[in-house]
């Protein structure tokens, strides 16, 4: 193998996460130099239109190999595009990475997709990032104005650079290979169980409920919906009005987006206090394994379905496996069958008392379901740290 075609070879490869390291990524808010950010903007939509030439070329020749793109595209990018070499084998191999989403989109329509949004793909030897300095690949220098100076000490990887218009903003997200904290050995189990409404943390020795705020979502899922139903009629082109509207669509774009922002950013806050409490009292943390959600959430009531789905469980449990990998706490996933409906005593079935209110009919043991949850799933979770058995009363409350 040549020198050249081993080179395209790891020019055309994705960087693997290896077992021991974390992969982070880090914003930061940018500013170009006065002088140079028209011809910044003007390169970045370059950029814009070689990627999207490149997705229809790989979709018309079926280019899936970086080999194969890389001799398709290559030259054309550098020459009639005016991109650097590096900056050309990322734009090609950003557009594979495009096209190969597309083709395995269910959903997926009968035309390649376009890339609309201001943005470019920086390979580390792209670009420098020192002291707050930033300088582009074909001197383009920039001035960070905030950003996470935790992990200046990590290497710098791929990198991503975004103009938006509307606000005029460049934002650069560099990712970073960041090592893994060791585990330590834990003394007891934090158990989440997460519900609708709200969230229970705690084990044997103590409780406490976290409400959730997906009524505060709901109510912008309610105005976005309430938009899409007042213009659902079609206009003479056979067009939903809700979707030619610009001013509507955008409205509409904007109530499900600050929905979303709600859900994420209580998710990230109260995923990292949870980690961080358990990290003090150098806990496990147990949570129940998601699997299958979705096709127990579709038989449902709507009304029931719909906040689980914009809760997002998925999302939760996401957020608290990476804040737990990031702080080197343990995370244990439990079977969730029968844990809000068996004994954590004896394991008998319990039978309903009340409002979300169980006893055991063999033992007497009575509690609402979510304490009951939190037993079963600390009790499971402790199983599996200790299978040889483990000292613990289970008195519950």
């Amino acid at each position: 193998m040549g020198r050249r075609t081993a080179n395209r070879k790891r020019a055309g490869r994705r960087t693997v996460n290896r077992e021991s390291e974390l992969y982070a990524a880090i914003q930061v808010n940018v500013t170009p130099e006065p002088a140079s950010k028209q011809a910044l903007i003007d390169f970045m939509k370059r950029y814009r239109h070689a990627l999207n030439h490149s997705v229809r070329v790989i979709v018309a020749r079926k280019a899936l190999s970086p080999d194969k793109a890389y001799q398709l595209l290559y030259r054309e990018l550098i020459e009639k595009y005016g991109l650097p070499g590096l900056c050309a084998v990322a734009c090609y191999s950003q557009a594979i990475d495009i096209v190969k989403s597309w083709l395995n989109s269910p959903q997926r329509g009968k035309k390649p997709p376009t890339v609309k949004r201001l943005s470019m793909v920086l390979r580390p030897q792209c670009y420098t990032f020192k002291d707050g300095k930033v300088e582009l690949i074909g001197g383009y220098k920039l001035t960070a104005t905030s950003w996470d100076k935790r992990y200046d000490s990590y290497p710098n990887g791929a990198a991503r650079l975004v103009y938006n218009k509307r606000e005029d903003k460049f934002t650069l997200h560099i990712f970073k290979h960041v090592p893994k904290p060791p585990k330590y050995k834990p003394k007891g189990v934090l158990a989440v169980d997460v519900n609708e409404k709200h969230i229970d943390i705690g084990n044997s020795s103590g409780q406490k409920r976290v409400e959730t705020p997906i009524d505060k979502a709901l109510h912008y899922v309610g105005l976005a919906e309430d938009l899409r139903e007042k213009y659902h009629y079609k206009n003479s082109k056979g067009y939903l009005a809700w979707r030619r509207r610009s001013g509507i669509y955008r409205r509409i774009l904007y109530f499900e987006k600050k929905a979303g922002d709600i859900i994420e950013d209580w998710a990230r806050k109260l995923t990292h206090d949870i980690v961080m409490e358990a990290k003090r009292k150098q806990l496990a943390i147990a949570r129940e394994d998601l699997t299958g959600l979705r096709e127990h959430i579709r038989r449902l009531p709507k009304s029931h379905r719909r906040a689980l789905v914009w809760l997002g469980y998925r999302r939760l449990a996401f957020w608290l496996d990476w804040e737990a990998e990031k702080n080197g706490v343990p995370v244990i996933v439990v079977d969730p069958a029968g844990t809000s409906t068996t004994c954590p005593r004896c394991g008998t079935k319990l039978v309903e008392v009340g409002y979300r209110r169980f006893r055991c009919p063999r033992c007497g043991f009575e509690a609402d379901r979510d304490t009951i949850a939190v037993l079963n799933i600390e009790k499971r979770a402790m199983s599996k740290l200790w299978p040889f058995g483990f000292n613990k009363v289970w008195t519950g409350r």
